[in-house]
């Protein structure tokens, strides 16, 4: 033997493991909700081109979360048919990260459906309490799932971390190292 190499593969993976999993998706299915996952994780780690993009995955409850959030600019999901822009359909997982470079949020159905992208979250925040430092994104994944039965999936667009929401409540924190993204944006 010449060379040996040791690679920790819960590094920067801390927590995501399939009982964690299960217990964020309850009675989801689970590969919706890990599908949903990677693509946060994805987004995450990547950006888009070189740049820093955050966004937020709303899975379930779709119909009350569709009646708490309204249309932000037009839907980039409607027309296509449910297999075209089904997250469990690895064809469009590319698209899916570069519609993420829009503001607002996807919302995405039980069965992997996405319904709709660009959405703005318009939920009660009354009682919500989360960490210092987290933005607008993160107190939409806290209020939408603290008023339905959804998770969210927010991605941090300075960090790159996803969080997950259960119940207006952080559940599970990823925290993936980051390719080099470049920070020097022209004006």
């Amino acid at each position: 033997v010449d060379a040996m190499m040791v690679v920790n593969t819960n590094m920067g993976f801390e927590g995501y493991d399939p009982i964690k999993i299960a217990a964020l998706a309850g009675d989801m299915p689970l590969e919706v909700v890990k599908t949903a996952l990677d693509l946060a994780v994805d987004i995450g780690q990547e950006g888009r081109e070189g740049e820093p993009v955050g966004t937020l995955f709303v899975v379930g409850d779709s119909e009350r979360v569709l009646h708490h959030s309204r249309s932000m600019t037009f839907d980039p999901f409607r027309g296509y048919s449910e297999r075209e822009k089904n997250i469990s359909n690895p064809d469009i997982h590319e698209g899916v990260k570069e519609v993420a470079l829009m503001d607002g949020a996807f919302i995405i159905q039980e069965d992997g459906v996405i319904l709709s992208g660009g959405r703005y979250i318009s939920a009660d925040v009354q009682g919500l309490v989360l960490p210092k430092g987290l933005g607008a994104r993160h107190v939409a994944a806290a209020s939408i799932t603290k008023t339905t039965r959804a998770i969210a999936l927010a991605v941090s667009e300075s960090t790159g971390t996803v969080r997950a929401f259960k119940r207006g409540e952080i559940v599970l924190q990823l925290n993936p190292h980051r390719r080099r993204i470049k920070h020097d944006r022209r004006r």
